[in-house]
């Protein structure tokens, strides 16, 4: 049986023959890291248009804190870098593309360096820090704790220099539009031009994840599962949706936005303590504070459930608060906004919602499911992470299937030596005649029912539940026409809460991120297995695939 969330190809009306037509030979959708090093790559053969719905810099990798994990210490090699990503990620990792980001890390750092990136330094060299999961240090940051914004602003530096990228900002991506050829461009939206179709002779997704679904999130408010709502309404095949990684801490005053208190903090040596001041990580991981993500959130969880409080504390009393303040000056200055010294207080933290570990599929060379469509950066889902991301995995993942993104769809598109042609393509949907809802409170509510029942710890009666009551706020949400960005982000935070809450449904034992409460892990574990998702004429299909695994595979970790 199909719903709304099913039928509904295009959100917004428009007319081939009525609306404004822009041509490139490359589109990137997503100004983050991801998107920025697609089109840096692309541009070298191709004519490339980047297209961000806010400012270049709003995005995820301006909020990221901890570094970027690439093998380039003394005693560490990327086959090492490779077993630690293995290990956390629950047996859920295609073990050629772990190895292959593993190995070509190290060359993207290079290039970064080029570029004139100013990463910290120590001893003559790159300073290198740990964090969970990793057996050594291997962690790059830049400035500190400001380690996306470093990156960014190289990045988008190269942008605005090289002649072959326009960037068109405040730019809302409402659609990919398709023939029978496959993706052939996208229709936009922007406040001063209104509607117009881009066409491209291949187009790339790098338009980050959806952590606003939920009420606790570290994410922007850009983060609304724009790429991924999109390319499902195109047919695209998604995977794994149910992985979102919930980030341990995360700084918890009432009333403010949830900062990120970097993994890298406890990699420093802070400690995590309950209400009493007693630390609790050794009595659920040897490896403590640096035990896999999944790990940590669930213990902080457990803390707050028997000892009945809001949240739990970070413990760097012990640490110099001048190398603190000088090692983090973000947290630092973030902690003194709301009164807290770090050098004689503790940190209230609890989880949020930081990753999303699942998202559009593709495969060595970037592509996804739909011909001349491309995925990178956190709306993908290369098989690198898992079930479980790695700490700093994401930034350098984020780069070097960038590069393979860009190089790939400027390849592509020059094979094809027409320009795009303009298809017969439309879409009406009629006007509803059902009551509307207020936008902001469905929000609120949306992201109240996901923190619940498809947060942490999920139980399968409440995914369920999850499901009946995102398909009620469909019925009134989806049959609309909206003219804003306002109402497309709601339409894609729906659908995309429901693809969430439907993969999670569907998996039934838990794995990694994925915590079920009515199927906590037992000795005997199923071989694992991919979760695709897919649209058809009958509606969303789940179907569940075995994991490319290599016989070099180190066994699964202890997540």
């Amino acid at each position: 049986m199909t719903t709304l969330f099913d039928s509904r190809r295009y959100l917004s009306n428009f007319d081939t023959g009525r609306t404004g037509h822009v041509f490139t030979d490359v589109l990137v959708i997503g100004s983050g890291a991801a998107g920025s090093r697609a089109a840096l790559e692309a541009a070298r053969t191709a004519d490339v248009i980047l297209i961000t719905k806010r400012e270049p810099d709003d995005a995820a990798t301006s909020w990221a804190q901890g570094g970027i994990a690439a093998a380039m210490g003394d005693g560490d090699s990327p086959e090492q870098h490779r077993d630690d990503t293995m290990a956390v990620g629950g047996g859920l990792n295609e073990w050629d593309v772990v190895e292959l980001t593993a190995r070509s890390g190290p060359a993207e750092v290079a290039q970064l360096l080029d570029w004139g990136a100013q990463f910290d330094q120590a001893g003559g060299g790159l300073a290198l820090t740990r964090e969970g999961g990793h057996r050594t240090d291997r962690v790059l940051h830049g400035h500190g704790d400001s380690t996306g914004r470093a990156l960014i602003q190289v990045l988008l530096q190269r942008v605005s220099a090289e002649p072959r990228i326009r960037v068109f900002t405040h730019c809302h991506v409402i659609d990919l539009l398709t023939d029978e050829s496959g993706c052939v461009g996208a229709v936009t939206y922007h406040k001063k031009f209104g509607h117009q179709l881009v066409w491209a002779r291949s187009t790339v997704l790098a338009g980050g994840g959806c952590g606003r679904l939920y009420r606790e999130t570290t994410n922007p408010e850009v983060a609304t599962g724009d790429s991924v709502a999109m390319a499902y309404r195109a047919g695209v095949t998604l995977r794994d949706m149910e992985m979102i990684q919930f980030h341990p801490t995360a700084l918890y005053i009432a009333g403010s936005s949830r900062a990120l208190i970097s993994e890298a903090v406890r990699g420093e040596g802070a400690h995590l303590v309950d209400r009493e001041g007693r630390r609790f990580m050794p009595d659920y991981h040897p490896d403590a504070e640096l035990a896999p993500r999944d790990v940590v959130s669930r213990a902080i969880v457990t803390t707050l459930t028997t000892t009945l409080v809001t949240g739990v504390y970070l413990d760097v009393r012990h640490i110099p608060k001048e190398k603190f303040a000088q090692r983090f000056p973000y947290i630092t200055n973030c902690c003194a906004e709301f009164g807290i010294d770090v050098g004689s207080d503790l940190i209230p933290v609890r989880p949020a919602a930081h990753y999303m570990i699942g998202g559009i599929r593709t495969d060595l060379d970037a592509r996804t499911s739909l011909a001349r469509l491309y995925a990178c950066g956190e709306c993908a889902s290369t098989g690198l992470h898992g079930a479980n991301r790695l700490g700093s995995n994401s930034l350098i993942e984020a780069l070097v299937f960038g590069q393979l993104a860009g190089a790939n769809a400027a390849r592509e598109a020059s094979t094809q030596h027409a320009p795009p042609r303009p298809a017969d393509l439309g879409n009406t949907t009629p006007p509803s005649p059902k009551t509307p809802l207020d936008l902001a409170d469905i929000a609120q509510s949306l992201r109240s029912l996901m923190w619940r029942n498809v947060g942490i710890e999920r139980h399968g009666d409440r995914l369920q539940e999850t499901l009946e009551i995102i398909e009620f706020w469909g019925r009134f949400v989806l049959d609309k026409v909206f003219n804003t960005p306002d109402g497309w982000e709601m339409q894609n935070m729906l659908t995309v809460g429901r693809i969430v809450a439907a993969s999670a449904g569907r998996r039934a034992e838990s794995c990694g991120a994925h915590y079920r409460l009515d199927q906590p892990p037992g000795p005997e574990r199923p071989a694992p297995y991919h979760l695709d998702v897919c649209l058809s004429d009958s509606g969303m299909i789940l179907k569940p695939e075995t994991v490319g695994a290599h016989p070099d595979a180190k066994p699964e970790g202890a997540s």
